[in-house]
């Protein structure tokens, strides 16, 4: 059976990525494209200090077990943790936390809640934290996983989202009651960066193809500067192909046959629709792990930025996604054996054991999802750490 799932790995999580423990490498590429960070030195010991965020919801129960599972597994990470309340109008929580990653340089968060019914001016803590430290590129792997039956197969996307501006720019006001007008931010420079950053991580992990999803028929000064930017950018890259498309049509084509994309690059309103469109396609947002860069600062986090309030405290939540951004974290920090260990302990459990959370329809709770990596770890691990 181990053998088995070692064949079934290889293709899916390593010959069509190549080593996804660089697909999230550790340079942060900056505009144009030139490496400018590498993670913090370890600290004393060879030990690592990353800023842990709990956020709302089943964040701090996720968050507990990843912290349990990496003192089982004597992980070399410390982790600093800085509590954010949603509920509160002041900025200092969202302050201290955004002072913890800048020391750090290297964050694990869950999803803060962003309640719509807080007076106007009160912002975003996960929009707030993303600006302020300007990470730029959202980026989510999105890829059918052994042992987790879904309507389509075969799906291998790697989206790729601009992260700091768009409709999120935190731009509005109703001048005359009534009317109210919301500004939509796209710059040249930012267009010109996400692009840059898709177009050499495409290369980077052999990808043969680049789509760009806009507006540009309706919103053709917004999204015909993005669309612009984005051909610029891949006139340098002439041996990856390049293409657009109407976002209305993306998901469409999404639901029908997602195999055709590759790597898709978009603006941040369309990049929030589709991630959760993707997440859907390949098991739900329990699954599917996301990172955001900058030049200076990385965060992970899960790729869908829900709080799952409605299952917090009742230990059926799937711990998979947060486990795998814990692993992505990893990567970006060099310790890779941990990452694979762990990442291969994971696949082991869902797709041997097949012990699944009620979400992708199993009984297992999420203790014992984690108690079973656990017990994979201890046992000597998977076969392979190819993944």
């Amino acid at each position: 059976m181990m053998a088995t799932l070692t064949k079934a790995l290889k293709p899916i999580l390593g010959r069509q990525l190549g080593n996804p423990a660089k697909v999230f490498g550790a340079a942060v590429i900056s505009q144009r494209g030139k490496p400018t960070y590498t993670p913090p030195p370890a600290k004393y010991g060879g030990r690592h200090t990353v800023a842990l965020i709990p956020g709302d919801g089943i964040g701090p129960e996720l968050l507990n077990h990843v912290r349990e599972l990496f003192r089982f597994s004597c992980v070399p990470v410390d982790f600093e943790v800085v509590h954010v309340n949603s509920s509160s109008t002041s900025e200092g929580d969202i302050n201290n936390a955004i002072m913890a990653i800048r020391r750090n340089g290297v964050a694990l968060k869950g999803n803060i809640e962003t309640n719509h019914t807080m007076p106007p001016n009160h912002k975003s803590r996960n929009n707030l934290l993303r600006t302020s430290l300007d990470l730029y590129a959202n980026v989510m792997h999105c890829q059918s996983l052994p042992g987790v039956q879904t309507r389509h197969k075969n799906i291998d996307i790697i989206i790729i989202r601009e992260n700091t501006e768009g409709e999120y720019s935190s731009l509005e006001h109703e001048s005359v009651s009534g009317v109210v007008e919301s500004l939509k931010i796209i710059t040249r420079n930012n267009s010109l960066r996400i692009a840059d950053y898709a177009f050499r991580l495409a290369r980077e992990k052999g990808r043969r193809r680049v789509t760009a999803v806009h507006k540009a028929n309706i919103m053709k000064l917004g999204d015909g500067l993005f669309l612009q930017c984005c051909k610029e950018v891949a006139s340098g890259y002439p041996d990856i192909e390049f293409d657009s498309m109407i976002v209305d049509n993306t998901t469409m084509q999404l639901v029908s046959k997602p195999q055709q994309f590759d790597v898709m690059l978009m603006p941040n309103l369309y990049g929030n629709v589709v991630s959760n469109v993707c997440a859907g396609l390949v098991g739900g947002p329990g699954l599917v792990p996301g990172a955001n860069y900058g030049r200076d600062y990385a965060v992970f986090e899960t790729a869908t930025r829900n709080t799952g309030k409605s299952i917090a405290n009742r230990n059926i939540a799937n711990p998979t996604a947060m486990l795998l951004a814990s692993c992505l974290m990893l990567d970006h920090l060099k310790i890779h054996d941990y990452a694979n260990m762990i990442r291969g302990a994971i696949l082991t459990t869902m797709n041997e054991t097949r012990l699944h959370t009620a979400d992708i329809g199993g009984q297992g709770t999420t203790s014992e999802v984690v108690q079973s990596i656990m017990r994979i770890i201890q046992s000597g691990g998977p076969l392979t750490t190819e993944i």
